[in-house]
C-alpha cells in the first residue's frame, strides 16, 4: 500500500501537467491586464473553488490592488469600472448566476473562469478564461480526472491563481518587500 499513495499523487500531477499543457499566456493575458487596470476587484467562487479563488483576493491585496471576498460583511457595492472575478466549474450554479447578474446590471466586468463550454455564466461574462479541466457538472473539451467530483479544475485554479500573482508582480514592478509589508502584521 505504500505505492498507492505515490500512484495517486502521480497520477494528480501528472492531470495537473496535461491542463497546464493546454494553457499558455495567450490563455490569461486579456484577464491579466483587465486585472492590471481595474481600480477594485470583486471574486467569487463556492465550495472548493472558492477556497482557491479567495486565496486570490488576497493576493491581489498584498499586490496592492483593492479586492474584495464577496462574501465578505465588509465587501463595498460594485459598479462602474469594477472588475468581478468569478470561477465556477459548470459556469451554471443558481446563487453565482444570480450574484454575477447583479454585478452586470450594476456595471461590473464580469470575467468567467471555467472548464465549461456551456452555462448562464458564459452566456454573460465579459471575458471568459477557459481552464481545461474535469469539473463537477461542467460540459466540454477539457482534461478528463480519475480523481473525485471537481478535484482537478479546484487543484488547477489554486496553482493558476499564484502563477497569474507571479505573473502581476513581475508586470507591475512589485518587489516580495511590498508585498510583505501588506501583510497582516497582527498575528
Amino acid at each position: 500500500m505504500a505505492d498507492r499513495f505515490k500512484e495517486l499523487s502521480q497520477m494528480a500531477l501528472s492531470e495537473l501537467n496535461a491542463v497546464f499543457d493546454r494553457m499558455n499566456d495567450t490563455t490569461v493575458r486579456e484577464l491579466l491586464e483587465m486585472i492590471k487596470k481595474a481600480p477594485r476587484i470583486f471574486l467569487l467562487g463556492a465550495g472548493r473553488e472558492g477556497l482557491s479563488t479567495r486565496s486570490f483576493a488576497m493576493r491581489l491585496m498584498h499586490l496592492g490592488k483593492k479586492s474584495y471576498w464577496i462574501w465578505d460583511d465588509t465587501t463595498p457595492s460594485i459598479g462602474e469600472g469594477d472588475l468581478f472575478i468569478c470561477a465556477c466549474g459548470s459556469a451554471d450554479v443558481g446563487h453565482e448566476n444570480y450574484i454575477c447578474e447583479q454585478a452586470k446590471n450594476n456595471g461590473a466586468t464580469l470575467a468567467l473562469i471555467t472548464a465549461s463550454s456551456g452555462g448562464f455564466i458564459a452566456k454573460i461574462a465579459d471575458k471568459i478564461v477557459m481552464v481545461p479541466a474535469a469539473a463537477y457538472r461542467a460540459v466540454g473539451n477539457f482534461v478528463p480526472s480519475e480523481q473525485l467530483m471537481g478535484n482537478l479544475f479546484e487543484q488547477t485554479l489554486l496553482i493558476l491563481f499564484d502563477v497569474l500573482v507571479m505573473q502581476l508582480r513581475e508586470e507591475m514592478n512589485i518587489t516580495a518587500s511590498e508585498m510583505v509589508s501588506r501583510h497582516r502584521n497582527v498575528e
